[in-house]
Parts: structure tokens; sequence; C-alpha cells
């Protein structure tokens, strides 16, 4: 596995490719009629033009870590002829507990994806060890992160890296819609 992937601080120029794996992971329109693929495109942009911003404005206490494909074991090292893939991505950054206290932060991951052919060989759990170093070095004891309660192989791959659950978050759309609730989960560092 380590030869496979290289894991990053995120570029500039990766924004595009960060986009796209986002959009690729959480926003699929398989089997919607044609004329709807444009919903794809404008999906990207949104999410091209959101991690824009947070490059722009990002903190001390912001870090993109993204995992590369290096090479396929067996054949030759071709990756100076060949620019980088993308192979997954994660976000960690300080937030406020509520919005009228700036006091009181804690570290936060977002945006854990890992594109469907590189899954299952240990690039999330790889990721989740970067922002965790990442907590320790800002002086933090504990991080979070929400996942879906349907989403059970997030959910497993959480708990076996030693993250519990902190709160189980109900909105309007779970009550109203039945849609999933959110878990906040936590993990002792």
């Amino acid at each position: 596995m380590p030869d496979l992937y290289a894991i990053r601080m995120a570029q500039i120029q990766d924004l595009k490719g960060l986009s796209d794996l986002l959009a690729e992971c959480f926003h699929t329109f398989k089997g919607w009629k044609i004329w709807f693929r444009w919903l794809s495109l404008l999906m990207r942009w949104g999410i091209y033009e959101d991690l824009k911003q947070r490059w722009r404005t990002a903190s001390p206490y912001y870090g993109c870590w993204v995992a590369v494909y290096q090479r396929q074991p067996g054949k030759p090292d071709v990756s100076r002829e060949q620019p980088e893939r993308l192979a997954g991505m994660v976000e960690v950054s300080l937030r406020s507990w509520s919005n009228w206290s700036e006091w009181s932060k804690y570290p936060y991951i977002s945006n854990l994806a890992v594109k469907p052919e590189d899954r299952h060989q240990g690039l999330a759990q790889q990721l989740l060890e970067h922002c965790e170093q990442t907590a320790l070095k800002w002086g933090c004891e504990e991080i979070y992160l929400h996942v879906l309660e349907n989403n059970y192989p997030a959910r497993c791959l959480y708990y076996k890296v030693g993250y519990r659950l902190h709160q189980v978050e109900l909105s309007w759309s779970t009550l109203l819609l039945g849609k999933p609730k959110r878990l906040f989960l936590q993990k002792r560092l």
C-alpha cells in the first residue's frame, strides 16, 4: 500500500480535481435523464467555488489533505510523464461551539472522500490520522465529525478507529421527510 498512494497537503492546483472528487463521491446523478446531467456540472462548479473560498480565507487552523495515486504494482513508474491522480481527500478546521462564542473551538473533520476504485486500501484511515495529528499540533485533545445514520461503511470505519457517538442531531427534514439523522462523533486523541 505505501507504494500506491502518497498523502500530502492540498495545493491550489488541486481544486478542480477536489471538486470533481467530492461531486463524484457525494452527489451522483446516475440514472437521471440526460437533460438533468447539467446539474452535475453546476454542482461541481459550486463545490469548486466553495473550496476556493475556503482556500482564500484559510486560517492557520485549516488543513486539506489529499491522497494521490503513485503507481501500479508491477508496472514501471511513469509518474513523471502522467499527472497525479487524486484518490481521496479530507479537510480539518477549528469550529466554534456556537455562533455567539469564538473562545471555545474544536477540531472538525469534513469532506472525507475516497474514489470508489481506491476504497478498501486504508486511505480513509490514513487521511483521518493526518487530521488527528494536525489537531494534536493545534493543542486539541478531542476531534469531531458528522456521519449520516444510514452511512454504514463510514460509521464502521469511524467506530473501528475510535470515534464514539457524542450526540444525535435531529432536524425538520429528519422528522418530517424521514431523512437520516446526523450523528456527531467524537474521538479523544
